[in-house]
């Protein structure tokens, strides 16, 4: 379950052996970064995790599941934090299939403290990015749904590349009426370009709605 929150970044270390999780909640912990950590997958899915910046660092071998598997259930659950994929036991497929599957890195047993290190802080630089990115969506999203649908019709015209006359000829209106149906459009997209409305037209017509 995931929960709304200004924390700052938080790791989550999945792995049945104590001794490396804690090394690892302590590697972290001595570079400022908050950490949590969890024996298997189910102690993990049974958490309540804060919605805060962060990652996962998962072992391919848990008791449970198998940690690529893990990693492929948090996906189709929508959870979004990226991976960082240790085993002891790696290989070329395994690596390869985590790499497509989203993981920012997979680092094989023994590993450099800096190695870790640098995957971590890669991983949650990438979770900003996609939250901002995310939030930015959401905006999108959030000011379309304002639009009345004879709005929404002129915006997508517009992104299209329509003159105002032309708009007016395809949707049977005058060429009055469009202009005061686009700047309304301008006014509630909150596009002070042509250029932000096809980008913000773009995004509306590609994702679902809220």
């Amino acid at each position: 379950m995931l929960l709304q929150s200004d924390q700052k970044a938080i790791v989550h270390i999945v792995d049945d052996d104590s001794s490396i999780r804690e090394a690892l909640q302590d590697l972290c912990r001595s570079i400022g970064i908050e950490t949590r950590g969890y024996a298997t997958a189910q102690d993990f899915f049974a958490a309540t995790v804060a919605d805060t910046p962060g990652c996962l660092i998962i072992d391919i071998r848990l008791p449970d599941m198998n940690g690529l598997d893990l990693q492929a259930q948090l996906t189709r659950a929508g959870v979004r934090l990226p991976v960082v994929m240790m085993t002891g036991y790696g290989d070329v497929p395994m690596s390869v299939r985590a790499m497509k599957s989203g993981a920012v890195d997979f680092l094989q047993k023994p590993f450099k403290d800096q190695d870790m290190l640098d995957a971590v802080l890669a991983a949650i630089e990438r979770d900003r990015q996609q939250r901002v990115a995310h939030h930015e969506v959401m905006q999108v999203l959030e000011r379309f749904g304002t639009l009345s649908a004879r709005e929404r019709e002129v915006m997508q015209l517009v992104a299209a590349g329509k003159l105002n006359k032309q708009i007016a000829s395809v949707l049977g209106i005058s060429e009055v009426t469009v202009k005061i149906h686009r700047a309304a459009v301008m006014r509630k997209m909150g596009a002070k370009t042509l250029a932000d409305l096809i980008r913000m037209s773009d995004v509306a017509c590609s994702e679902p709605q809220p």
